[in-house]
């Protein structure tokens, strides 16, 4: 009898066990597998976790397995998935603010980058995200570039009567008010959009120009150089309700498993650019830089555009422009 006693005390705990124990779901569009540095920083988070043994895991779904890669926001909203990487500013339909955060010439470096993220500009960012119910796990801010099937891209007369695929409507209005036309699809739809003729060009991450092969469609690309035009906001993010469903212990291991994520990042994120480069140039395609002169010529496109509208038609948008600038 007794012997039955402990069988069956062992098998109600082991019952609570597995009743107490949490497995969230993770979903981002970016190759998994592959050494794809953002698909890292998911799977950094998710390994760092498990071997904490907290009861908590995290099962990672990439390349937009799960979830559509523009439907990330409103699946973290509606408990669908728990955590997330993507470009903020692919919810900047829901929240324009967003936009902000994919804005030509705002951030130029990656060490501006990183001051950012303790900036005031970036607090009223992290407020609209916090007010929708999701907090920040790990900032990333990613390098850009953009090229061209039959032509580099330098100046703005470059790109008049292109069909360009831009990441944001903040770009998207520059490259339009250059004279080019606009390809809406997200970056993992790029390939095929080259490869049949829908678009002519696009600009995106340096990491998604080599993770998506872009090299194969692309023949002149402008890379970021000493002054990078093109930087993006994209960040691992996390559903209150699913955070606040942790105990103290796991909400401890994931915050440090989230730091250890955002700290691998950044040392990652200039080897990025230096990747995509030698993956062109092992294509054999030509690689450019813009000159000073050529980014001022852009930043003034940008500035009579995507600058002017933000201004004027984002609520705060004129005081989250100056906020960024004003961070040196």
């Amino acid at each position: 009898m007794r012997g039955s006693w402990i069988v069956l005390a062992g098998l109600l705990l082991a019952g609570a066990d597995a009743q107490a124990r949490i497995e969230l779901k993770a979903s981002h569009q970016f190759p998994g597998g592959k050494g794809d540095v953002r698909d890292e920083m998911v799977q950094i988070i998710a390994r760092e976790v498990e071997k904490a043994d907290v009861g908590l895991s995290i099962k990672v779904y990439p390349g937009a397995s799960l979830v559509k890669a523009t439907e990330q926001w409103n699946a973290l909203l509606k408990g669908q998935i728990d955590i997330s990487l993507f470009p903020l500013d692919y919810a900047s339909g829901r929240h324009p603010q967003f936009g902000a955060t994919l804005m030509p010439g705002l951030v130029l470096s990656h060490e501006r980058a990183r001051r950012l993220n303790q900036s005031p500009f970036m607090s009223d960012i992290k407020k609209i995200i916090e007010d929708a119910g999701i907090i920040v796990l790990a900032d990333a801010w990613l390098a850009g570039a953009f090229g061209a099937k039959n032509k580099c891209i330098l100046e703005p007369a470059d790109v008049k009567g292109l069909k360009i695929r831009s990441a944001g409507a903040t770009f998207a209005e520059m490259w339009a008010g250059a004279g080019a036309s606009i390809v809406q699809i997200p970056s993992n739809e790029v390939y095929s959009a080259l490869q049949t003729g829908v678009a002519d060009a696009t600009d995106t991450s340096t990491a998604s120009f080599v993770s998506f092969r872009l090299y194969e469609q692309i023949e002149c690309i402008t890379a970021p150089g000493d002054t990078a035009l093109w930087f993006m906001y994209q960040p691992v993010l996390m559903a209150k309700r699913s955070f606040d469903r942790l105990d103290p212990k796991q909400k401890e291991v994931l915050l440090a498993a989230a730091k250890k994520s955002e700290d691998y990042f950044f040392a990652e994120s200039k080897k990025l650019d230096e990747e995509m480069i030698e993956a062109f140039k092992k294509a054999g395609r030509k690689v450019v830089t813009l000159s000073p002169e050529q980014v001022k010529k852009w930043q003034d496109i940008a500035w009579q555009t995507s600058y002017k509208t933000f201004s004027e038609q984002v609520p705060g948008g004129k005081a989250l422009i100056e906020k960024a600038l004003a961070v040196n």
